[in-house]
């Protein structure tokens, strides 16, 4: 179906559009060093418009692959894995909407982040069952396992990040200014993560979208 194909077309520019949004962000504001600055942080510079488009961006390629899985999953489970892919998008779209220092950017995360690796694996298990998707099960399955996995590995960065803060005697919390440098001892790969994490995201998206413009 045309309608179809322009959804799966439009995810994927609006996905690649977000990725350019926030490798321009990384190179208009160098004082977040990537390694340890998250990507919401980027909102405390001078281009927290950027920002806000990067994730509104992210939002939509979002909604409109849901708005096409909808359409071609074909069980229960795999229909709420994309109310929960539609779900991850709003939360992508508050997190531009609330920045770093709102209160309910925390709800924006949590609303967010999970979602997408449980929506992924249950709409990518239906659609490996499907014969037009069979010929794509590996890259399909291992690029909605990789989310959950971009998940685990930011949230042990953060883990070693705090840990290596309180060791080096700074306090951390929402209303506190993060330091202009990382400390000496201080693990910082968190900000790695999680650009790895958003590249995850939305390279399932697009990825997905993708593969079914393929056999149209």
């Amino acid at each position: 179906m045309e309608s179809l194909s322009l959804l799966a077309a439009l995810t994927i520019v609006s996905g690649a559009l977000s990725l350019l949004c926030l490798l321009i962000l990384h190179f208009v504001s160098p004082e977040f060093h990537p390694g340890w600055r998250m990507i919401s942080e980027y909102a405390l510079g001078k281009h927290k418009r950027i920002l806000t488009f990067f994730f509104t961006f992210w939002c939509i390629s979002s909604v409109l692959l849901a708005c096409l899985l909808w359409q071609i999953v074909t069980t229960k489970w795999a229909l709420f894995g994309a109310v929960l892919v539609f779900v991850s998008g709003i939360g992508a779209l508050m997190g531009g909407l609330f920045d770093v220092k709102h209160k309910l950017h925390g709800f924006a995360s949590t609303l967010g982040v999970p979602t997408l690796p449980a929506g992924a694996l249950l709409v990518s298990y239906n659609l490996v069952q499907q014969p037009d998707w069979m010929v794509h099960k590996a890259s399909i399955l291992s690029s909605a396992h990789i989310l959950w996995v971009s998940v685990v590995l930011m949230i042990v960065t953060m883990m070693l990040l705090f840990s290596g803060f309180k060791k080096a005697g700074y306090s951390m919390g929402p209303n506190v200014e993060p330091p202009e440098t990382l400390p000496a001892g201080v693990i910082g790969l968190n900000g790695y993560a999680n650009r790895f994490l958003v590249l995850c995201y939305i390279g399932w998206l697009v990825l997905i979208a993708m593969i079914y413009l393929s056999f149209q």
